[in-house]
């Protein structure tokens, strides 16, 4: 449970000098939203400032260390920095109970996506604190991840037979389910893997995909939440966390939850009809010039032929591969809030 400071609490913090701490902080694509609104702004200024000078952050991000991307919890664990953040999708190879945080088709709204990212957040951290010697400080959304196609579709059933670059394992299994074929290519590479015709769709989020240039080689969008919210977990090597005095834990972790978390979520929604409306010059776009995507309406046959895949094929396959009772919890968590139950016999 989240930890929440009092009016009282905050002004003795205020009064009371930090401990002078160091913070190596490595981010996220720095060539996204996410990175260039909220999490720069929070570590490099936002931060600082509320700890009187006492907190000094030196920040980069995983693209400009050149990590791969599998690596970066791997690598906070083992104290090679003290703070990261990635999409939780990247870490699914070492812990495949983590693809429940961010499970496509089920929130498809900014609130909706929230709920099911609390519900979840205890095993999350549980995950964290177990696999990556990490505490969990923030988890925060990229808009709903939709599919760019560098081919004619009209319709879900189109997408049989297409190679498709998933967002993550999960979006992975739902479109082999689907009679696609999912590819592993890097988000850096789509570009080239839809000119090229490596890949003829790929999933990510519309405003990831406006910034990166994938309006310049694919021609379709639809707009269906295939690839979920694509989570991106903020944590804090544990040794780090704990070697904090308990008001510079209480301080970020208020600071975070009000400064950070809060504004990226309130954004989230209208983020993704401003950004459809900057693909495909369907309204008006505020962040530079809208493109000319064709728009695929999705129909409410397609979306429940979706979600009876994701239900019927792809949760129970996920079940079997988190073992334990991952399922039984997450039916008792996010399960609940969403609506949605794993058969665990």
């Amino acid at each position: 449970m989240k930890q929440i400071l009092s009016t009282a609490a905050v002004a003795t913090l205020a009064a009371s000098p930090l401990a002078a701490q160091d913070l190596s902080v490595v981010g996220s694509w720095s060539s996204l939203p996410l990175h260039q609104q909220f999490e720069a702004p929070f570590w490099t200024e936002t931060l600082p400032e509320a700890s009187g000078g006492a907190i000094d952050v030196s920040m980069t991000t995983h693209g400009q260390m050149n990590l791969g991307v599998a690596d970066v919890y791997r690598l906070l664990g083992q104290g090679v920095y003290d703070v990261a953040m990635t999409v939780a999708d990247y870490a699914v190879a070492d812990a495949p109970a983590l693809e429940g945080l961010d499970v496509p088709l089920v929130a498809l709204s900014a609130s909706e996506a929230r709920a099911m990212v609390e519900a979840a957040r205890p095993m999350v951290e549980e995950i964290f604190r177990d696999t990556f010697n990490s505490h969990v400080l923030a988890v925060a959304p990229y808009p709903p991840q939709v599919v760019f196609c560098n081919a004619e579709v009209s319709e879900l059933a189109d997408l049989e037979g297409l190679k498709i670059r998933a967002s993550g394992r999960m979006t992975a299994k739902f479109l082999e389910a689907l009679g696609a074929e999912g590819v592993n290519v890097g988000f850096s590479e789509v570009p080239g893997a839809l000119q090229k015709g490596v890949v003829d769709c790929a999933v990510t989020g519309a405003g990831s995909g406006y910034s990166a240039g994938w309006w310049e080689v694919s021609t379709h969008l639809m707009p269906i939440p295939l690839g979920g919210w694509d989570s991106v977990v903020t944590a804090i090597n544990l040794d780090k966390w704990n070697s904090l005095d308990a008001e510079t834990q209480a301080l970020i972790t208020s600071q975070i939850e009000t400064e950070f978390e809060d504004p990226a979520w309130a954004v989230a929604q209208d983020a993704l009809v401003n950004d459809i409306a900057c693909l495909t010059g369907n309204g008006e776009c505020p962040a530079g010039e809208a493109r000319d995507m064709t728009l695929v309406k999705v129909s409410d046959a397609d979306f429940e032929k979706a979600r009876t895949i994701l239900v019927s094929q792809v949760l129970p396959e996920w079940a079997e591969r988190a073992g334990g009772d991952w399922a039984e919890r997450w039916n008792a968590s996010v399960g609940e809030v969403v609506g949605v139950t794993i058969a665990t016999e």
